[in-house]
């Protein structure tokens, strides 16, 4: 490799080899390593410090230090090989909305995007005084921006604006929608600015809140909830089964036999026919075809013409006339009080 090679022609582990080759101690240099995850996992202070036999505290300086010193090495121009990472990473961020996730960027960078690839991009991206980071806490993914477009606070402040605005509109939304309710014309913008947020999950084209189970089903039920209400009608269990695998979920493996068990167990399914399942936000009760003929009858306050039975019946279970007509019969709730005519028993 020679000396005019470019960060685009080498991996992140030869740049971050050759930025930690300008830390004179080896010490500091380890400490940068192990913080950081360049090589592996990730350490904490005490085990930092327990290894090289000094404080956490002693360790949390040195870290400080270092990387304070690299940063200005950078904005002068002498870490090598830092800006043509940057000028990389820049382009990526222009073309994606001006923000994105390291681990997306990390999958454009390599083939192989792992934790280890993910913590140098991290690390570089740190050094870039034209880059913007935000840390990963609990509700922020690690995250890289354009400086020129918003530091960090204001990062923090458009993300929080978004997820205020998500909350106003009370369900999952286009990106377009959201975008639009927010007061933004820049749609690739507020996508991205939209995933670097743990407080916000997509499915199926849409956007709300993570703890919404339409874009975020966390099991079977919550997934067979959102393939009910995608359809928009009522659907056999097995029908179920193959939407589930054909989904954009992230766990497709499930039984039949377990989607089943949930339709049967969780209130918000109400079976309607054979094996057929409807949602009860929908308007369906549960009960079987005798107790929706009881409704009815109720409800009318007066006696009924079988067809008119048959009819108002069919408005919520999908089954066959003739086990509506067998059970007016059958069943001692009715009377036939005249000609195909049937009122409730005393």
């Amino acid at each position: 490799m020679t000396q005019a090679a470019t960060a685009t022609e080498l991996t992140t582990e030869q740049l971050v080899t050759d930025v930690l080759a300008t830390i004179d101690r080896e010490r500091e240099r380890e400490i940068v390593a192990r913080r950081f995850g360049l090589f592996d996992r990730k350490e904490t202070l005490e085990q930092i410090g327990e290894m090289l036999g000094i404080t956490r505290e002693r360790v949390r300086q040195l870290e400080k230090s270092v990387v304070t010193r690299l940063r200005a090495a950078a904005e002068q121009g002498t870490i090598p090989h830092i800006a043509d990472f940057q000028a990389k990473t820049l382009e990526l961020l222009q073309a994606s909305g001006d923000v994105a996730r390291v681990s997306q960027i990390a999958s454009h960078m390599s083939d192989k995007p792992n934790r280890e690839e993910q913590a140098r991009i991290a690390f570089l991206s740190q050094l870039c005084p034209d880059l913007a980071t935000v840390q990963e806490d609990d509700h922020f993914y690690y995250s890289v921006g354009v400086k020129a477009t918003f530091d960090e606070k204001a990062l923090k402040n458009k993300v929080g604006h978004l997820i205020n605005v998500i909350k106003e509109l009370g369900e999952p939304k286009t990106i377009e929608e959201i975008a639009a309710a927010a007061g933004s014309d820049n749609v690739k913008q507020t996508e991205a600015l939209a995933s670097i947020s743990k407080h916000l999950a997509t499915l199926n084209g849409r956007w709300g809140l993570i703890k919404w189970p339409m874009v975020n089903p966390k099991n079977i039920r919550d997934k067979i909830y959102v393939i009910l209400k995608e359809h928009g009608k009522h659907l056999h269990f097995n029908e179920i089964a193959e939407a589930i695998k054909d989904s954009e979920f992230k766990r497709k493996d499930v039984t039949t036999q377990a989607i089943h068990n949930e339709l049967i167990k969780d209130k918000r399914f109400v079976l309607i026919g054979r094996g057929i399942y409807a949602l009860k936000e929908w308007g369906y009760e549960k009960g079987t075809v005798a107790d929706i003929i009881t409704e009815v009858l109720k409800e009318a306050n007066e006696p009924l013409h079988r067809d008119e039975i048959v009819k108002r019946v069919l408005k919520s279970r999908f089954v066959k006339e003739t086990t509506i007509l067998l059970n007016l019969q059958g069943k001692p709730q009715f009377k036939r009080v005249a000609k195909a005519t049937y009122a409730l028993a005393e």
